[in-house]
């Protein structure tokens, strides 16, 4: 299999800087990085990839039984990271990407040398104590609603994932982002993506690790980003002023300030 093929792995940015890889989340591609990708090129070497279903990857390459968990995802960064030799590399990943770089980080040390988790999630289901956000009745529904009708799913969810109503060409954007997935292969991607539970992995992270949050986020409520930031040790919480499951897209400029800032304190 031609990795580089397969998930349309772009490299960019300054060949002789450390290399900063970028995970878009559920529904997206890496078209969604187009305002980070600038703040980091001068100075790192930047590599963006779609995974399988997605973008312009290989849909040929797709398994139903491989991207069943978020393994099959964290495997394919993997080995991204192997075929492209990458070294200490920092993981950028948003949304359910942020829990795909701990699992590949833990996967293959040295490979990955620190994590950046945008708006990530552990679990998005309540469960005691625990406040994903969601009750489990409100992830069947959106499943249930997701398998019966997709594009309809996309145009009432993109306007609540992506918040700031104000701007509706920023739901706009994200609604055709995911029109523009496989709807078969997005339907696998969203049950793993909203039935996965991550927090066990968390503990276990050993590299440095960036945590963003936004003040309002009907994804990952700030209540999440309290509990990866406590259960990830050592890890640094940053709160950006911004609206939204997708701050990359609504306020690139807070985003990119703490990502450069954390990647100036890993010198």
């Amino acid at each position: 299999m031609d990795i580089v093929r397969r998930n349309n792995v772009t490299v960019t940015g300054n060949p002789r800087g450390r290399t900063v890889l970028l995970a878009h989340g559920f529904g997206c591609d890496q078209h969604m990085w187009r305002l980070t990708v600038p703040a980091l090129a001068g100075e790192y070497r930047v590599v963006l990839f779609d995974y399988v279903g997605a973008g312009r990857s290989d849909l040929s390459a797709f398994s139903a039984e491989r991207y069943a968990s978020l393994d099959g995802y964290a495997r394919d960064v993997v080995e991204i990271c192997e075929e492209l030799d990458l070294r200490d590399a920092v993981f950028v990943g948003h949304s359910v990407s942020a829990m795909i770089g701990v699992l590949a980080a833990g996967a293959a040390p040295g490979r990955i040398g620190s994590l950046v988790m945008v708006a990530p999630s552990p679990r998005y289901v309540d469960d005691g104590d625990y406040r994903g956000g969601f009750s489990a009745g409100d992830i069947d529904e959106l499943l249930a609603s997701l398998e019966s009708n997709y594009l309809g799913w996309s145009a009432a969810m993109a306007p609540v994932i992506m918040g700031n109503e104000d701007r509706p060409e920023l739901a706009k954007e994200l609604k055709n982002s995911f029109c523009a997935t496989d709807p078969e292969m997005a339907r696998v991607f969203a049950r793993t993506t909203f039935l996965s539970d991550s927090r066990d992995d968390l503990p276990g992270v050993r590299v440095p690790t960036l945590v963003l949050e936004c003040t309002q986020d009907a994804i990952a409520p700030r209540e999440v980003g309290a509990f990866v930031h406590r259960a990830v040790p050592g890890s640094t919480l940053v709160t950006l002023d911004a609206v939204g499951h997708c701050p990359h897209l609504s306020a690139p400029e807070a985003t990119n300030q703490a990502i450069t800032g954390f990647l100036s304190s890993l010198r």
